[in-house]
């Protein structure tokens, strides 16, 4: 795929995920309960590897504004996956700063793990992950390379798409999603992956 490489492809259940948002849009609080059980376990692990324990906390609250704010959502399925991800992500932000400590990983849920099909090395070396391995991997990364594996891995989103839940450059969270699943990969010790061209690993921002 060249240079288009770091773009994910769809999730399986976008196109479902897509409908139940536009019929929940009109009112259909059935469809509503659709979208929340296909996108909850990913956005439940992404805020695991943000405030561990307290995620389901986070994640009541997030919903909450989602459910909210759902008639200002313009999009598809994984529109609304980075949307809800933005979300979750500022909740998550205001439930640290009340705490007063920097972002941990924290177990992530296997099922978030599962991964779409046809992916590079980098994501085939964390199909291989236990629970709990990856947490202690993940927790190695610096956090702008651990925000950016999780947004990729656990939630699915392209690399654009995980740039505007960032508020940063679509380059700079692909690269640090680059060095992060490279890092991972690389202790893992997967074939194909190497260390050429390896830098510091803070300095993506």
């Amino acid at each position: 795929m060249g240079q288009g490489g770091e773009r994910r492809r769809p999730q399986p259940r976008d196109e479902e995920l897509g409908a139940a948002v536009a019929r929940a849009q009109d009112g259909d609080e059935t469809a509503f309960a659709v979208a929340y059980r296909i996108v909850q376990p990913s956005l439940l692990g992404y805020l695991r590897g943000l405030v561990g324990e307290d995620a389901e906390d986070v994640a009541a609250d997030a919903w909450l504004e989602i459910a909210r704010d759902l008639g200002r959502f313009k999009g598809d399925g994984a529109g609304f996956r980075g949307w809800t991800a933005t979300i979750a992500r500022h909740r998550a932000l205001d439930h640290l700063r009340r705490r007063r400590v920097r972002p941990r990983a924290a177990p992530l849920e296997q099922d978030a793990l599962e991964l779409p099909g046809r992916l590079s090395t980098h994501d085939q070396a964390l199909e291989t992950l236990s629970t709990e391995r990856a947490l202690e991997l993940v927790r190695t990364l610096p956090r702008d390379q651990a925000e950016a594996v999780l947004l990729r891995v656990v939630v699915g989103l392209d690399g654009s798409a995980a740039a505007r839940v960032l508020g940063k450059r679509p380059g700079a969270v692909r690269t640090a999603a680059h060095r992060g699943l490279k890092r991972l990969a690389r202790q893992l010790g997967a074939q194909g992956v190497t260390d050429d061209g390896t830098r510091t690993l803070g300095e993506s921002t």
